[in-house]
């Protein structure tokens, strides 16, 4: 194959400003006109058009701790989520290699919804037929977009807890040769795309906040491929503390539980092949409902936030930003920044991974389940939820035996899906991730080349 879609490098995605003049000038002119513009591929970046990264530093106000909670904002990205990057390098990585063909193959994406959202919008603008499969009780919104994007559904039972069920299903259907797998879970490019274009960014992020270094980065598994920018973040901040979280529901990582959540955007009852047990310093636990909870003070608790002393421009700027994932990212990283005692100089970094479009459905069956949803409820449960985070249900994980406990994790997870004792063995040795990084540079090279 002598050539691929024309699509941005890794090192394009981090520095967009690197994107030849014209080509992203016409880039930045179709992001909001044609959605489906294969031009907006120059848009995968956590950055605006200034070349600045997208975050909200959240006001103490809400928080209740002294630390600065930096959160980069996924909403803004083409498809209105982060997960649109790592869909892409696996991809491009696969178009590359020789072994995703345009014209030949179906691609498969395994989700829980925003990556196959992503999926569904990557196949849409590079001209390839997507299969996507997730759970059948997930948010009508990830359906419709799905849909959208010109995708077929491929759904297996259960809700967010059943990620288990769309591998074995997608297991079954890349036996079919014409078939081809984006497995967000498994694949190298995921790690890769996040290590590299989020990890970067969020160093970036903290210029010029507090002490300008990062002493924390949060972020929920879902196929835990974010937190891979924890690695990156550790190279420039050695200090930093990686923490994943988990619902207090379906506490697997932390405790090996196995119950049912509604935090949609999590893909739990496993430890994902790429997930980097060795960079991982914590885990700890958020209550689903508070997430649901949290989202509904930020979209509609005005009033409950003012009385709280968050000033009123604050209160309109974080209208839509989050999603319920988002939340429990903030959630943890407030439990964080109170359990690691950190000062005003100090900086925590998490994600939102997509915004409030997603979430109506979810916010109508809340106001199903509760009989009121005032201003005064909204005000309490501001407190509850935000200023009243404790340091409950956190777990270290840095010493060996505690990583051990993951590390058989996995091996119980992925030795049904062919994967050997001697591969999962390679995952314990830093230097495994460190080469699985440095091959950013040759496919910088080789998309570049291609193209």
């Amino acid at each position: 194959m002598s050539k691929i879609p024309f699509g941005p490098t890794y090192t394009e995605m981090l520095y967009p400003e690197m994107i030849p003049g014209d080509v992203r000038t016409q880039a930045l002119k179709v992001k909001d006109a044609n959605e489906l513009d294969p031009l907006n591929l120059f848009n995968i970046t956590w950055k605006d058009e200034r070349g600045v990264v997208r975050k909200f530093v959240l006001p103490r106000e809400l928080t209740g701790v002294r630390a600065n909670i930096v959160v980069l904002l996924g909403k803004y990205f083409p498809s209105g989520s982060h997960k649109v990057g790592p869909a892409y390098a696996t991809l491009i990585e696969g178009c590359v290699d020789g072994d995703i063909l345009p014209g030949q193959h179906t691609i498969l994406g395994p989700s829980t919804g925003n990556f196959g959202i992503g999926v569904a919008y990557i196949c849409n603008l590079m001209g390839y037929k997507a299969v996507i499969i997730m759970p059948d009780n997930m948010s009508k919104e990830r359906y419709d977009r799905i849909r959208k994007y010109g995708a077929e559904l491929d759904l297996t039972p259960g809700t967010e807890s059943d990620v288990i069920l769309t591998l074995k299903r997608t297991y079954e259907l890349k036996k079919n040769p014409a078939n081809r797998t984006l497995a967000q879970f498994e694949l190298l490019p995921n790690y890769r795309w996040h290590r590299y274009v989020t990890g970067n960014s969020a160093i970036e992020a903290v210029r010029g906040i507090g002490n300008g270094r990062i002493a924390c980065f949060t972020s929920a598994p879902g196929s835990a491929g974010t937190l891979a920018a924890g690695d990156e973040i550790k190279k420039a901040f050695p200090e930093a503390k990686i923490v994943a979280l988990e619902p207090y529901e379906c506490s697997t990582l932390a405790t090996g539980g196995r119950g049912q959540h509604r935090i949609e955007g999590i893909g739990d009852k496993m430890c994902t092949l790429i997930h980097n047990i060795l960079t991982t310093d914590f885990v700890a636990l958020i209550k689903d409902e508070d997430t649901v909870r949290g989202l509904k003070v930020i979209q509609d608790g005005g009033s409950a936030l003012a009385d709280l002393g968050v000033a009123p421009e604050q209160v309109a700027s974080m209208h839509g930003l989050f999603g319920v994932s988002g939340i429990c990212n903030i959630l943890g990283a407030i439990k964080m920044a109170d359990y690691l005692k950190l000062g005003p100089d100090d900086n925590v970094v998490t994600i939102a991974t997509d915004g409030f479009d997603r979430y109506p459905s979810v916010m109508e069956e809340l106001e199903r389940r509760y009989l009121e949803t005032g201003s005064s409820v909204l005000r309490r449960w501001a407190e509850e939820i935000f200023l009243k985070q404790d340091a409950a249900d956190i777990y270290d994980f840095r010493d060996t035996a505690a990583k051990e406990r993951l590390f058989l994790q996995k091996e119980k997870d992925w030795l049904p899906f062919g994967y050997s004792n001697e591969y999962l063995d390679r995952l314990r040795n830093t230097e495994f991730w460190e080469e699985e990084y440095t091959k950013i540079k040759d496919y910088d090279r080789r998309i570049s080349e291609l193209r």
